[in-house]
This record gives C-alpha cells, sequence and structure tokens, in this order.
C-alpha cells in the first residue's frame, strides 16, 4: 500500500486542492522543499512557484503560489497561499504583460515603496512564467 499524506492548498479567495498526495515539492524561503509521508512537524514561508503535488494514481498536480506560508503536521500538509492559481489556470499572455508593466516600474523609480512593489511583482510574474514553462515541458 502507497504511503500517502492529506495535503491542502488555500488561499484567501479559495481552496485549490484538498486530497491525498505521495510527495509534495515546493518552494521554500530557504531553498526547495520534499515533503513525504511522516515528514516532521514544520513551519516556514515559501517563495512564488509551483507547488507540486504527487497523487497517488502517479498523476501530478501543481498548483502556483505567490507566497505564503506552509504547516506541516503528522498526516497534514497545509499550503497558506497569498495567492494560487492551478496549473490549467495560468495564462501566459496576463502574466507577461504582469512581468512587463513590474519592469517599466522598476525604471520609473519614483519611491522606494513603488520601487520594493515592483520588485515584488517582477519576482512573482517571472514565477509564473517558469511554472507555465515547466509545465509545457511536462506535457500539461
Amino acid at each position: 500500500m502507497v504511503m500517502t499524506v492529506h495535503v491542502d492548498v488555500v488561499s484567501a479567495e479559495a481552496q485549490i486542492f484538498s486530497g491525498l498526495a505521495e510527495f509534495v515539492a515546493l518552494p521554500g524561503e530557504s531553498g526547495e522543499l520534499g515533503i513525504l509521508p511522516g515528514h516532521m512537524p514544520l513551519m516556514t514561508r515559501i517563495k512564488p512557484g509551483a507547488v507540486r503535488i504527487k497523487l497517488p494514481d502517479s498523476k501530478e498536480e501543481v498548483v502556483f503560489v505567490a507566497g505564503g506560508m506552509l504547516e506541516v503536521q503528522p498526516g497534514l500538509v497545509t499550503v497558506l497561499a497569498d495567492t494560487a492559481i492551478r496549473g490549467a489556470d495560468l495564462d501566459q499572455a496576463k502574466a507577461l504583460e504582469a512581468k512587463k508593466k513590474a519592469e517599466e516600474a522598476l525604471a520609473d523609480r519614483r519611491s522606494e515603496l513603488d520601487y520594493a512593489r515592483a520588485q515584488a511583482e517582477l519576482a512573482e510574474a517571472i514565477a509564473q512564467l517558469a511554472v507555465i514553462d515547466q509545465l509545457r515541458k511536462r506535457g500539461h
């Protein structure tokens, strides 16, 4: 029998994923994290990028997150995302436009607050584009 852990991926808007998984990988603040059933308790911040959830039927669910928190408890992995979008729902044109606007805002540096916001928006857009590229390479 395959060992599994329950995984919930939620954002302020909706629950994006809830189900059993054999493995979860996501971008932690200090690097890529891999969570298997029985992982020790953990709480950490996550960076923008892909949450990859390996399902028991050997399929993989991919969710883009724009940062947030990860909590691992015995039998439960919870991703509390600032923003979460199913991989299939990502829009390359929107992400490219957001990247362009953020780059323009960085070039037009009016204040430190605007600059910091533009940097965060640029990082999020680049992460979305990277997830879209990964999904295309895998044939999703």
